[in-house]
């Protein structure tokens, strides 16, 4: 039986589940991507090799959502070892979610304290379409058809998310998306203010930030646009009043500080993370029995004019992990005949061109190396098929990032709500 945490949380577009574990913390990571001098309390306990596992923190998942069957595969293949019931994740649009509930059917929990959602990114990213609001997909993914303007198409997803948030009446809501969204037009201050007339302009919704994941010690460059919306008739009136302020004064922020100088300066940050650290120890796909290390995509070079046809820079952070699969992959090594640069891999016999792998994206995003994302079935081919993975994998938050969120908004906790409590140790 799981042991019961104070702070429940409700995921929404929940995928294979990065935010989660980055709020319920307690997973895997390599020892650089942790900072013992600007942040302490994270570690406990050290493992064999370069890794370490994370101190947990006080939240726990009690409801999980996505219309994808491949990322409930993947969540309930992991979090089962954590010793949640399948039943946690529903697999369904949040729109019939939404619908359901009004008419009677309680679909979601009581005593939610969080509510977590990075909403669909593709209609705001760089390299989509950028249809934003006006996506032309609906809810489910499918093509619409008709010109009537619509709030279940798959560019106001928010708006459901906003939703829950009316039903389950959190202290704290978190809506993550891509950087993209703050450059199109005022959509991010759209968004700002439709999250913060939720219960009647019951939420102080704070300005968005975007947060480069190398500065927490992702070993990629990934960044991410967080809006925070607080409850404000739970505040402390000296909570409010900061909160509140053009401002906010440090004590107060909810937003993490870096623990690695990628793009930010200061002192005791620790140099970004390396992927020549991450990949030390994993064999090459044909010497491992891991299936999210020896299955991957095997599109061949296309030429430097098409995305994703570059190497990794073992030296550097990674490039940021995408959604898209197959040919969109970069490359772990190219040839030398393709440009390739890392010679001294180059050198040595038998490591060839390829593509990195699933179980390579992964680590570059700090999901932990227990974490399965290729499975393997009996009566198919694959529960998750290498291509389902690499989408899982490039559509998550970063588990490390999520935690550095996690572990600041938990530590404010007693500030903002005068509430006292003991977290699992």
């Amino acid at each position: 039986m799981k042991p019961k945490k104070p702070f429940k949380v409700v995921s929404l577009f929940s995928g294979c589940g990065g935010m989660d574990l980055g709020f319920e913390g307690g997973f895997i990571v390599h020892e650089d991507s942790i900072n013992p001098v600007t942040h302490p309390g994270f570690l406990e306990k050290r493992l064999d090799g370069s890794m370490v596992r994370l101190a947990p923190t006080g939240f726990q998942t009690v409801f999980a959502n996505d219309i994808l069957q491949e990322a409930r595969h993947a969540w309930v293949h992991y979090f089962s070892k954590r010793g949640y019931s399948p039943g946690v994740y529903r697999v369904q649009s949040l729109v019939e979610l939404v619908k359901a509930h009004k008419r009677g059917t309680r679909v979601f929990p009581e005593g939610v304290e969080v509510v977590t959602g990075g909403f669909p990114c593709q209609d705001f990213s760089i390299a989509g379409k950028r249809g934003g609001f006006d996506s032309r997909k609906d809810h489910t993914g499918q093509v619409i058809r008709s010109d009537a303007p619509s709030v279940e198409t798959r560019g106001q997803l928010y708006m459901w998310l906003r939703e829950v948030v009316e039903i389950v009446r959190p202290k704290i809501f978190i809506a993550e998306n891509v950087k993209g969204l703050v450059n199109l037009s005022n959509v991010r201050e759209v968004i700002r203010q439709d999250f913060a007339s939720t219960g009647n302009n019951g939420y102080l919704v704070l300005d968005p930030m975007v947060l480069q994941a190398a500065d927490y010690g992702v070993p990629q460059s990934r960044e991410r646009v967080i809006f925070i919306g607080i409850r404000k008739s739970e505040l402390a009136p000296a909570a409010l009043e900061a909160l509140s302020l053009p401002h906010i004064p440090e004590a107060y922020d909810p937003y993490p500080r870096p623990s690695h100088a990628y793009t930010r300066e200061g002192d005791h940050l620790m140099p970004p993370v390396k992927l020549r650290a991450i990949f030390k120890d994993l064999p090459e796909p044909e010497h491992s029995d891991d299936a999210s290390q020896s299955h991957y995509s095997k599109a061949k070079f296309m030429g430097d004019h098409c995305q994703g046809q570059t190497e990794i820079d073992p030296g550097g952070v990674g490039p940021t992990i995408r959604a898209e699969h197959h040919g969109n992959i970069e490359f772990r090594r190219l040839s030398v005949g393709h440009g390739g640069k890392i010679h001294d891999e180059l050198s040595r016999g038998g490591l060839k061109e390829r593509r990195l792998t699933p179980r390579e994206c992964a680590l570059i995003q700090t999901f932990p190396p227990d974490y399965e994302f290729v499975i393997p079935s009996r009566g198919k081919r694959f529960l998750v098929s290498p291509s389902s993975a690499y989408r899982l994998i490039g559509n998550a938050v970063p588990p490390l990032l999520a935690y550095h969120l996690a572990r600041r908004i938990e530590s404010l906790w007693e500030l903002y709500f005068n509430i006292q409590y003991t977290r699992e140790s």
